[in-house]
């Protein structure tokens, strides 16, 4: 339908950096030669530029890489830019002291390995040699978004050695007040500076190779024979002696072959001179006025004026443009140097172009056009451009430059004044930072030094100093609020001319810089770049002024001539209305697409008003142009068409590794975004404002009606559709302007890291978040960032999308690409299209506050992805804090899911996920999201809802409930937390949760709430879970035996709550040795036995709990042997039951521990687990005699033990010191003793002996066990046996004394024993043997233990050699004698009585 344009308008956009200025390194420089009062004097400033010769090859480092740099006085300042990278170290300042850099003084010559800068200065010239980017950088794949500048190591370039400057000699004829210059480097690495000499010839300085040691020559090339001045018609001006002017060249151009360069000289004399340097002579002299219509009065005036440029393409040869300067005109002529045989040369004519502006600053040449730069008399920069051999008409094309900063800042009444002010100063593409840097440096009264400072600093700086000076010239304390309003509007609007000042200044032109290879065109300023890029066709014809307009061929716009027409008229009708809108009008319709109003009715205002307001005629003017466009609404229509950017979402097509890689970096640079984005914002601007002429011109036509336009109510109804298609086209391009003008927000580190993890959750992190560490530098605008971070991928990616297309083949065309990553980035900004990156991208940068703006300003009027915007404005209430209105979002959302794209990438369900329906996959995501940030009351609120979706679906149910059951837990709603967990239809989820609760309101120690839940059907699993825990965990640390006895104590099972308590106690006795264990589990026996207690006697009764640590859990892994093979499975123990009497007696044992651990805590390691028969070995140890008793009694178990251990105590006593004697009261005081007796006499030994006496009396045993035990136990020692112990006995026992006094060979005790004993049973003492009645014939039978008697008379009769011995043995032998004889005599008395 519509064809691109051959040639159309260009828009200039700046490249002025927003943030700190760049850091620029200053080099000074002071040669020995150079006097501050040689030379012409300071010379005009001047820029110029240097493109690398593979900057427009995609796989070369040097790929929209280039050089610019200005001069001003005795400073050169260079810049390194880069369009795909942001260069490091990339801009110096040199200043070459008491000397004046020539304008074009400088020049750029690159080598394979070198990059050399030669400068000329009114007295010197000089050689910079520095290292080429492909020598710095090896790889030919640029991936790093930051990279070296050549200019980063020019610390190390030895720029003051000798060899790399000289002093221009004082030689004769050298011009002095000539500024024109030219400079090269011949293929042998000779540095060349040409000079003008007087004599019209020219200087060349050489300096050697910078590698080489020589010496540095100077040549002057003239005409040196009459021959060679007769062959090229030209004779010296000192030759020819007339008036005219002098051949003195203005200007040097030159062109550098393999072995030779032509130097080109423009002469005031008005002709262009051609030399050979290598053979020193001048090849041709042409008269340019023999090109100029009218040039009598031109001929006797000195061409200063005049421009020589040069351009070379290998397939059409060397190009030559000349500017012709005359007063009130001037006139551009391009030639094409052509040779003949015999090396002689002459200039084709190609073209000649007039132009009327007054003051040419610069021009620029290309095989094809010129570009030139001219200041007009109102001082505005003007840059026009002219296709030389396409147009035959010499019409211009129009370049529509950043016009001047309006003068005054118009301030409504209800406006702030300083937010006003601080609003246009820092309007993103206003005031550069340079320029605020200066004005508040003059306005801080020249203060220290500003430098460095971010936006938002220079913003808080800026308001400071205008709030200092506003307050230093208050001298009233009381004044009116609007006097107070009209100080902050004076200050304020002083120090925004001030910054308008400085801005002038730097937005000064000084050069076109044209790229050859990529076409790219920069505006070189004083204070920075500006780039030039295509105008698209709609803006083209709105913006286009009235003449050019009228003069459009119509038949380059659109195929169809009558649409053309149509078109351009309608295009006059839009500009008629839109230079009669005030700014009043203007901002009626502002306010409409802010405040969410209906566009229509503004327009409908706004026609209103210019009807009324109609002084000039412009209605009438209006309706005779409509008279002329065929078919409006048709028109109407195409124009629409061409400004609408609503398109299908097409899939990206997959690209190679190296593709990728290559174009990773393309156009990636802040400088290019910059561009990129402001081309975008400018394209927005202009669209709005046809739009907005559009909407009143469509109003008009509705009024008109059919005195307009015939057919009726269909026509009446299309008009009415167009109506409506025109407002979303103006509200989009409202919003698009909006994003380009709004500044993204610096976000902390953490804050990015926080939302990359909410974004891992939402699964988004590979298309949307910045990286944490990327923080922005200077302040983006959002669609800056966009474009940075997520669009230029896609845009590329689109652009370079042929499959068979080879890079290295592929260049790049600047006007083109340009053109077209606008063209791509529009619809990815479009709000109705359906894909939906840019605001993800803002969510993923975390630019909250803008992306509730943006959705505010999208929501009345678009209908696409209106549930990613409600999803993404939850996004922004949770961050605020507000999660109710958040929650709101999201249900609101969850109604578009499955017919967006954002919100189907959101649910995209993951490998081996179980797929449900989309809506329950959102509420999962979401549930996610709330989760990780810690909102546990709407994750209630959303699962609540989300239950209702999952009706039949019992798995989704079952995980929902299971979530509402974590969080009302984690909230402490125990009861809704119980009531979720009972309606989990999952029986496992339903027992991880049962198992959580028990848990956890264990470690809150909420008891209460756990034991009185009904736990319907769910009773044994409550007790299985607490019984398992309780076996599992620290019987210390938790209390879950005490719940499990109060969970059936509340529930009246009082045997399984002594069954419970009993468990307690035998666990506590092994596993918990200390006192405070034995304490417990004496209070545990004691509260089992209270449960038996409460039951009927026939049922009191428990079964005997599992011995040892291990019990049989679910889930618990099997147990394995040393060599890792599985035991073997327990066979099943035999039931023992266990009745009162038996928990009495435990009970009774876990006393006596805990006694035995209070009076020696050492043993309460071992005593817990011990056995009735241990205990009582650990309490005789302790001393504890009558407890060991007690113990003994209850437990049927002999007192043996005891008696020995008293024995034992005794002899220790009996032989042990003072120490002993003290330790032993401790534990005689923990016996009863049956009489105390307090004198000094007695001892601990006493009272030890006299314990063991009241035992043996107290308690008594079958054969007299004890004493013979205890007997026993002090000969065994060597003991002397006590009289009280030997009489005690012997009452009892006198024949088992006797043999214990033979086993312990202590024969003469008994012997005495024997004599004793016989003697007794005579008759003699016989009451201290318990003999009732002595040997008589009327008295009971009396016995003797003969075998004793007998072992001791061979004891003592074995040993004949101690006298001793034979005297006991006789004496017993006698008194047995004399015994015989009286048994003889009883028993012959007793038969004798019985017969």
């Amino acid at each position: 339908m519509a064809a691109a344009l051959a040639e159309r308008s260009w828009l200039e956009l700046s490249g002025a950096e927003r943030g700190p200025r760049r850091r620029v390194r200053e080099l000074v420089l002071s040669p020995p030669g150079a006097s501050a009062g040689s030379g012409a004097g300071r010379c005009a400033d001047s820029a110029g530029g240097f493109c690398y010769q593979e900057s427009a090859q995609l796989v070369s480092v040097t790929r929209n890489r280039f050089i610019h740099w200005t001069t001003s006085g005795d400073t050169l300042e260079l810049v390194e830019e880069s369009l795909d990278i942001n260069l490091l170290n990339n801009a110096i300042r040199l200043k070459i002291q008491n000397c004046s850099l020539l304008p074009r003084g400088v020049h750029v010559c690159e080598t394979q390995n070198l990059v050399v800068i030669l400068i000329v200065t009114n007295q010197t010239v000089h050689r910079l040699v520095l290292p080429h980017p492909a020598r710095m950088y090896r790889s030919e794949l640029i991936t790093e978004s930051q990279m070296q500048s050549i200019f980063t190591d020019i610390g190390k370039v030895n720029f003051r050695d000798p060899s790399n400057y000289h002093i221009i000699p004082s030689i004769p004829g050298l011009a002095s007040n000539s500024t024109a210059s030219a400079a090269w480097l011949s293929s042998d690495g000779e540095a060349l500076f040409a000079l003008p000499s007087a004599s019209g010839g020219i200087f060349v300085i050489r300096l050697p190779p910078h590698d080489v040691h020589g010496t540095v020559s100077v040549v002057e090339l003239k005409q040196s024979s009459v021959m060679q001045r007769l062959l090229t018609g030209w004779m010296p001006t000192a030759i020819r002696g007339d008036q005219g002017p002098s051949d003195l060249p203005v200007s040097l151009s030159v062109h550098c072959l393999e072995h030779d360069a032509f130097l080109f000289a423009l002469c005031q004399d008005h002709k262009l001179r051609m030399w050979s340097y290598k053979d020193q002579m001048c090849l041709m002299v042409a008269d340019l006025l023999e090109f100029v219509p009218v040039n009598k009065d031109l001929r006797l005036a000195a061409g200063t004026g005049h421009r020589l440029r040069l351009a070379y393409s290998q397939s059409l040869g060397l190009y030559l443009g000349v500017y012709m300067h005359a007063p009130k005109r001037g006139q551009f002529c391009v030639f094409q140097l052509v040779s003949t045989e015999s090396n002689r040369y002459s200039l084709d004519h190609i073209s000649s172009l007039f132009t009327s502006q007054e003051t040419l600053v610069d021009f620029a040449l290309t095989s094809a056009e010129i570009w030139a730069l001219w200041h007009d008399d109102e001082n505005q920069t003007v840059v026009k451009y002219i296709n030389f051999e396409q147009n035959i008409a010499g019409q211009w094309n129009h370049v529509f430059v950043q016009p001047l900063l309006e003068e005054e800042v118009d301030i409504r009444d209800d406006q702030d004044p300083r937010e006003t002010y601080l609003e246009s100063l820092f309007m993103p593409g206003r005031f550069t930072n340079a320029a605020l840097l200066k004005a508040l440096q003059i306005f801080s009264r020249g203060g220290e030094r500003i430098m460095d400072l971010t936006w938002d600093e220079l913003k808080k700086e800026v308001t400071l100093a205008v709030e200092n000076e506003l307050q230093g010239s208050v001298t009233e304390y009381e004044f009116s609020q609007e006097e107070f309003r009209q100080l902050q509007v004076e200050f304020w609007s002083k120090f925004y001319a001030c910054c308008l000042q400085y801005q002038e200044a730097l937005s000064r032109p000084l050069a076109l810089h044209l790229n050859p290879y990529t076409n790219m065109v920069c505006l070189l300023k004083k204070g920075f770049l500006s780039f030039l890029v295509p105008c698209s066709l709609v803006d083209h014809l709105y913006l286009l002024p009235d003449e050019h307009l009228l003069t459009e061929d119509d038949s380059t716009i659109f195929d169809d001539l009558e649409m053309s027409r149509d078109v351009v008229c309608l295009v006059q009708c839009l500009r008629l209305i839109g230079e009669s809108i005030s700014p009043e009008m203007a901002f009626i319709m502002e306010m409409a697409c802010s405040r969410l109003q209906p566009p229509e009715k503004a327009a409908e205002q706004i026609l209103g008003d210019l009807i009324a307001n109609d002084t000039e005629n412009v209605m009438e003017d209006i309706h005779s142009k409509l008279q002329e466009i065929r078919n409006p609404i048709h028109a109407i229509g195409v124009l629409i068409r061409e400004m609408d950017y609503e398109t299908e979402l097409e899939m990206e097509r997959a690209q190679p590794l190296n593709v990728r890689m290559n174009l990773s970096q393309l156009y990636g640079s802040g400088t290019a975004v910059n561009v990129v984005c402001q081309g975008v914002c400018k394209i927005a601007t202009a669209r709005f404002l046809i739009c907005r002429d559009l909407l009143i011109l469509q109003q008009l036509l509705l009024r008109l009606g059919d005195v307009m336009i015939s057919g009726g109510g269909q026509l009446f109804q299309t008009q009415q559709d167009l109506l409506h298609r025109t407002s979303p086209l103006l509200l989009s391009y409202y919003l698009i302007r909006w994003a380009s003008q709004c500044l993204a927000s610096d976000i902390p580190i953490d804050t990015l890291e926080s939302n990359l993890q909410h974004l891992s959750v939402l699964e988004l992190t590979d298309t949307t978040a910045l990286t944490p560490h990327k923080l922005v530098s200077s302040p983006q605008t959002v669609v800056e960032l966009f474009f940075q971070e997520v669009a230029r991928k896609h845009i590329i990616s689109h652009l370079f999308a042929q499959p068979n297309t080879s890079l290295s083949e592929t260049s790049l065309n600047w006007p083109h690409l340009i053109t077209a990553i606008a063209a791509d980035l529009l619809p990815l900004l479009w709000p109705s299209n359906p894909g939906f990156l840019f605001p993800e991208c803002l969510m993923g940068s975390c630019q909250y506050t803008q992306l509730q703006e943006y959705i505010r300003l999208l929501q009345p009027w678009c209908h696409v992805n209106v549930g990613s915007c409600r999803f993404l404005m939850g996004r922004c209430y949770l961050v605020i804090g507000e999660g109710h209105k958040a929650l709101d979002c999201f249900c609101q959302a969850a109604s578009e899911v499955g017919k967006e794209e954002f919100l189907d990438r959101l649910i995209r369900a993951e490998d081996g996920e179980m797929a449900s329906t989309p809506r329950l996959q959102y509420y999962d995501k979401v549930l996610r999201l709330l989760d990780v940030i810690g909102l546990p009351e709407l994750v209630i609120q959303l699962a609540t809802l989300a239950i209702t979706e999952a009706a039949d679906d019992w798995r989704s149910q079952a995980t929902l409930r299971t979530c509402i059951f974590k969080h009302h837990l984690d909230l402490g709603h125990n009861s809704q937390a119980y009531e979720a967990l009972t309606q989990n239809p999952d029986s496992s989820r339903q027992l991880d949760c049962l198992r959580q609760l028990v848990v956890v309101l264990c470690e809150r120690s909420q008891l209460q709430d756990l034991v009185e839940f009904p736990y319907v059907n769910l009773h044994n699993e409550v007790v299985g879970i607490i019984e398992s825990r309780a076996r599992a965990v620290d019987l210390m640390s938790h209390n879950y035996y005490e719940l499990l006895y109060a969970f059936h104590i509340y529930r009246h099972n009082y045997r399984k709550a002594g069954t419970v308590m009993f468990e307690y106690g035998m666990r506590l006795g092994r596993e918990v040795r200390t006192l405070r264990g034995l304490q417990k589990q004496g209070n545990c026996y004691l509260a089992a036995i209270n449960c038996l207690q409460l039951i009927r006697p026939e049922y009191a009764w428990i079964v005997q709990p599992a011995s040892g640590a291990v019990y049989e859990r679910p889930g618990a892994s099997p147990k394995r042997s040393h060599d890792g093979e599985c035991t073997a499975v327990p066979t099943a123990r035999q039931i023992e039951i266990l009745e009162l009497e038996d928990l009495e007696k435990e009970c009774m044992l876990a006393r006596i521990r805990l006694t035995l651990a209070q009076h020696e805590p050492s043993t309460a390691a071992v005593a817990g687990s011990s056995s009735p028969e241990e205990m009582v070995a650990l309490l005789v140890q302790a001393g504890l005699f009558d407890t060991a008793i007690s113990l003994c009694q209850t437990f049927k178990l002999p007192l043996t033990p005891v008696f020995e251990g008293l024995a034992f105590k005794c002899i220790k006593l009996q032989f042990g010191g003072e120490a002993a004697q003290a330790e032993a009261w401790d534990w005689l005081a923990a016996n009863q003793l049956c009489s105390v007796i307090t004198t000094k006499e007695s001892s601990a030994t006493d009272e030890a002996w006299r314990l063991l006496s009241s035992y043996l009396d107290k308690y008594k045993s079958q054969n007299h066990l004890y004493h013979h035990c205890v007997i026993n136990k002090l000969l065994s020692h060597g003991v002397p046996l006590p009289n009280w112990l030997i009489n005690s006995y012997k009452k009892v026992d006198a024949a088992e004394l006797l043999r214990l006094y033979l086993n312990f060979a202590l024969l003469e005790e008994a012997a005495d024993l024997v004599l004793e004993y016989v003697d007794a049973l005579l008759g003699k003492g016989h009451e201290h043997f318990g003999i009732e009645r002595p040997l008589s014939a009327i008295a009971p039978m009396v016995w003797l233990p003969y075998s004793a008697i007998d072992q001791l008379l061979h004891a003592l009769g074995k040993n004949t050699t101690n006298h001793h011995s034979i005297v006991l043995y006789q004496k017993v032998h006698d008194k047995l004698e004399d015994y015989q004889q009286k048994v003889d005599m009883a028993t012959r008395d007793l038969l004798y009585r019985r017969n």
